[in-house]
């Protein structure tokens, strides 16, 4: 059996870090929009427990990778005897702050309990998600949501289908390095809701990371020449709003060399939920 599933990017419209947990990790509000554009997953179901990836970039095909971590996450969790082989069409970034690894590991979690009809629920995964990362559970969810606590507590929220100009400049930033850094800032105030969408919204990471890699600002004094412009998660990838694609498609005509970019529509409602619900292996 057979199934090809999408796994989409996300923005971080804003992302406020309000304080340091005493586990080392951080407590944030951030509003995550879903896109349009993504990797592309094909799963083939093998009799035995073997997971093998390939991918179009062979460095990502070790066993550390988060998709191999997903599938054994979920057999040892339902005792499941049967293994996948895996094929990964990488599009995304790495190290972009545009979620690709966890949208990867989260479309594995849904593609493979819906072809080992494991039929755990959508709460059930989402815990699971969770051991695999602070972003999982959005994708595994797969609906435009605020989040809080380390990013897991989501609400879903609808926010019209806007278009996306996104860039990605020629470099790679470490996303436990900026949340380990002394200079980040973590004060933010906690705010409602209603309070953070009347307000200018805003990157708490941008600074720092403008600071270790000159490149995102420059990208970013680039970008705002065509629109109003932030970065994403913990960067490098920035993005703009624009009304309509024509307009994005004239900044992406005159892209910075060296760097990455793509048009994107945003969306409340990941593609991969429509996409299992029209399989054979949703019921």
């Amino acid at each position: 059996m057979t199934l090809s599933l999408p796994a989409v990017a996300k923005l971080n419209l804003f992302l406020h870090i309000t304080g340091r947990r005493a586990d080392g990790y951080h407590n944030l509000q951030t509003l995550f929009q879903l896109l349009d554009v993504g990797d592309e997953l094909h799963f083939t179901t093998r009799t035995d427990k073997q997971l093998n990836l390939q991918c179009n970039d062979s460095s990502l095909q070790g066993p550390d990778n988060l998709i191999i971590k997903a599938g054994r996450l979920l057999q040892q969790h339902t005792g499941c005897q049967l293994g996948c082989d895996i094929v990964l069409d990488k599009v995304l970034p790495m190290g972009g702050g545009l979620g690709g690894g966890s949208s990867d590991a989260a479309t594995t979690l849904l593609a493979l309990n819906a072809l080992w009809r494991l039929k755990l629920s959508n709460q059930q995964l989402a815990a699971l998600a969770l051991k695999l990362g602070a972003d999982v559970p959005l994708f595994v969810a797969g609906h435009t949501a605020f989040a809080e606590g380390v990013g897991e507590k989501l609400v879903p929220v609808q926010l019209p289908e806007k278009t996306y100009l996104v860039v990605t400049p020629p470099c790679h930033i470490s996303t436990a390095e900026i949340f380990q850094h002394p200079d980040l800032i973590r004060n933010s105030p906690l705010l409602s809701l209603e309070t953070l969408f009347s307000r200018p919204w805003r990157n708490d990471c941008q600074p720092l990371v403008e600071q270790l890699q000159p490149i995102v600002a420059i990208t970013l004094q680039w970008l705002v020449e065509y629109a109003p412009c932030r970065m994403t998660g913990t960067g490098a990838s920035v993005f703009a709003e624009f009304p309509d694609a024509a307009s994005a498609q004239h900044a992406l005509a005159n892209l910075p060399v060296a760097c990455r970019g793509f048009i994107a529509k945003g969306v409340n409602q990941s593609p991969v939920l429509a996409a299992l619900a029209d399989t054979e292996f949703n019921n």
